[in-house]
């Protein structure tokens, strides 16, 4: 009898075990979801949680206390057109072909996006705000790619008169907009929502300081900064500026300088409206969270948090983005899995992470297989742990876009050189420099002897990516 009880109770744990292992198996096939906020012009070190002394961002301090920030995030092209096909596409510039002033991305490639690609795999695929991009067949891609999609009618951020006559924020009605995609949700179909602000960027065409032209902010935000002194710009030495080419001097770089930060006036009252900016984004990002947790959705929905390029505020002389500099191509990248093990909260990754590893990783975390075209790389394997030896140690950067005032350059950005060829100038102008002993990027060193080697080392480096990515347009 001792025996049959004995066996008995051996099938009965046998039948638990298998049926927990058959749960596992159950909870393992759910997917999750996605929740993409990209912001417009906004570098690196913009962020409480980066070291910042002034902007508060707690929301987005909150997601990297949670989650996994990227100290070496970065962008393979500096402006928003081509380097938002890129995250589309996951492929360079050279390859998709894509800034201003270009024909629209091609189909195929579109076709190999995240967004298609995910709804092809029965995701619901929503989009907030500021394409910005052109798509080729746009009326049929835009329903292939997208299941709901709101875009923005302007690319840059501003107040828009509501039906009562009242007025919004830009950035707040796309918080209203992803709310509003967020409660169509339920737990029974996996969903990506991409939130894109065309905040943080200025209202370049006009050219007034501050809420009321260059910089607009939420009025939530109107009370921040105002009685702090902002700090001048890092590398703010004169020589720093007299020390650059001529055709960098006279550049969009310089030009947009004087439209924001050349008088001590200015510079404090665009620099308390640009941090006000960023703090009404994080607003918005707290307000669309909360909806997610409000539909009992937060605990299997991963946050992805990035920029489309990084940002002058006055450094070295400059305004805008568009160069080789580190304040140019250095972007914000958190990623918060909410299933991830809780050791990993609160991380840093040393890895170098691009804009066109966005894609990859978006599909990896839903299952999918990404496009052998594609040429960044999921960041999912980095997540949980370092993996510095299997990954990449530099990457290749470019800016082609056809505009007089914003010279062309193709360079490799590597973890100790850094190397740019302004090929359109006559003769070429190279730039080398050693982060090891210069961080700042202060002194050209494509003329000195003693780099020589370096030198032509980084510019075969240079030829030899951009032939291979020619090849692929082919």
């Amino acid at each position: 009898m001792k025996k049959v009880l004995k066996s008995i109770f051996c099938l009965l744990a046998l039948a638990s075990t298998i049926s927990a292992c058959q749960q596992n198996d159950q909870s393992s096939d759910v997917k999750p979801n996605i929740l993409f906020f990209l912001i417009d012009d906004q570098r690196d070190n913009l962020m409480s949680c980066a070291g910042h002394p002034i902007v508060q961002t707690p929301m987005v301090d909150q997601l990297a206390a949670q989650g996994v920030r990227f100290t070496n995030a970065f962008v393979t092209t500096s402006i928003c057109a081509a380097s938002r096909a890129s995250i589309l596409t996951g492929l360079y510039e050279t390859t998709h072909n894509y800034t201003f002033g270009k024909p629209p991305i091609k189909q195929s490639f579109l076709s190999n996006s995240y967004p298609y690609l995910l709804r092809q795999a029965g995701y619901n695929t929503g989009f907030v705000g500021k394409l910005g991009v052109k798509l080729e067949q746009r009326d049929s891609m835009l329903p292939a790619m997208f299941d709901f999609w709101k875009l923005s009618e302007r690319n840059t951020p501003g107040f828009v008169e509501l039906e009562d006559g009242s007025l919004r924020h830009s950035a707040e009605i796309k918080g209203d907009q992803a709310v509003e995609f967020i409660h169509q949700q339920s737990p029974d179909q996996a969903f990506c929502l991409s939130l894109s602000f065309n905040a943080v960027h200025a209202v370049d065409g006009n050219k007034t300081p501050g809420n009321d032209g260059h910089y607009p902010y939420p009025k939530a935000v109107a009370h921040l900064y105002e009685d702090l002194e902002m700090p001048n710009p890092e590398l703010s030495d004169p020589t720093i500026y007299e020390n650059h080419p001529e055709f960098l001097k006279n550049s969009l770089n310089r030009e947009r300088y004087f439209w924001r930060w050349d008088t001590e006036e200015k510079y404090q009252i665009n620099m308390r409206a640009y941090l006000r900016m960023i703090s009404g984004y994080d607003n918005v990002m707290k307000r669309v969270i909360a909806a997610l947790k409000e539909k009992g959705l937060d605990k299997n929905t991963v946050i992805i948090y990035s920029a489309d390029n990084g940002y002058y505020m006055g450094n070295r002389g400059f305004a805008g983005k568009w160069s080789h500099y580190e304040e140019s191509l250095r972007v914000p990248m958190i990623i918060y899995d909410p299933r991830a093990p809780q050791e990993t909260a609160g991380q840093t990754r040393d890895n170098m992470a691009l804009n066109i590893d966005i894609p990859a990783t978006i599909l990896d975390l839903a299952g999918i297989n990404q496009p052998l075209g594609y040429q960044g790389r999921s960041l999912v394997p980095v997540l949980e742990k370092d993996n510095e030896e299997a990954w990449r140690k530099s990457f290749f950067c470019e800016h082609r876009m056809g505009n007089k005032k914003i010279p062309k350059y193709v360079g490799i950005r590597g973890e100790r050189y850094v190397y740019a060829n302004y090929y359109e100038q006559d003769p070429p102008y190279e730039y080398l420099h050693d982060l090891e002993t210069d961080p700042n990027q202060l002194e050209n060193l494509a003329n000195d002897a003693n780099y020589e080697e370096v030198l032509q080392k980084m510019r075969d480096q240079c030829e030899s990516m951009e032939s291979k990515l020619m090849v692929k347009t082919k």
